[in-house]
């Protein structure tokens, strides 16, 4: 019995062997999967490599230019480096020990700006004159110096320019005036580190061209035990820069 039935499997396995092969022929795969493995895989595109140009000579080559400006020079493109408005001379400072720098007090800093109005009261008023008391924010660290704003706008340009100071002695300082902050900013440190500017100093300032200011400093006295001293002091330094003034009125 169990001889038959594995008879009876094996006939029914071939049986169905045959007729998947029929089908296989009738769909042709055989012959199809013949054909993809004898054909050869397409290759991949090769890669262009991109070369450089060699760079041309535009010197020989002309332009066309439209007939408005045909009569008119060519536009030259040629890149001009940059020059700062002006530069600042080149000095070797020396930090302030701010822990002993001066400080005024109020009785100076009001007789300063006293004898500083007297001295701009006889400059006459062939110049525009202002007057201009120092703080800490002017002569230490900050240095910045704001000028009065009417002033700027009535006598000063209306560009960022460079602005000379000239001390009593002749001696020129440039500085940078920027219109938008109406102030003092490059080279303005040099001249409050050369003259040894201290808080409670005034100064005058005289505008006798355009770009040039002529500087009068009126030092804060340093009120000690010997006022007298002080005051005399205080005296033949006014008295110094009124014959100055004169002298330069000649």
């Amino acid at each position: 019995m169990v001889v038959e039935t594995k008879r009876s499997y094996e006939e029914c396995r071939r049986q169905r062997l045959q007729e998947n092969k029929k089908r296989l022929e009738e769909l042709n795969l055989g012959k199809l999967a013949q054909a993809l493995k004898a054909s050869s895989p397409k290759p991949s595109p090769v890669k262009q490599v991109r070369r450089f140009r060699q760079p041309v000579d535009l010197s020989s080559v002309s332009v066309r230019r439209s007939s408005r400006v045909a009569a008119k020079p060519p536009p030259i493109y040629k890149e001009v480096p940059f020059e700062p408005l002006g530069r600042r001379p080149i000095r070797s400072y020396q930090p302030r020990d701010l822990l002993n720098r001066f400080y005024a007090s109020d009785e100076a800093r009001q007789d300063a700006i006293e004898r500083a109005e007297q001295v701009e009261s006889g400059l006459g008023s062939d110049f525009p004159t202002f007057l201009k008391p120092m703080l800490h924010s002017h002569v230490t660290r900050g240095f910045w110096l704001g000028l009065p704003v009417q002033f700027c706008k009535a006598h000063l340009p209306s560009k960022d320019e460079m602005i000379t100071l000239v001390d009593e002695d002749g001696n020129e300082s440039p500085t940078k005036y920027l219109f938008h902050k109406t102030g003092l900013s490059g080279g303005w440190k040099g001249f409050a580190t050369c003259h040894d500017l201290v808080d409670g100093d005034a100064l005058v300032f005289q505008l006798i061209k355009p770009t040039k200011f002529k500087v009068y400093i009126i030092r804060a006295s340093k009120l000690t035990d010997s006022e007298d001293d002080d005051n005399d002091s205080d005296v033949s330094h006014l008295d110094r820069s009124a014959k100055r003034i004169k002298a330069s009125r000649k």
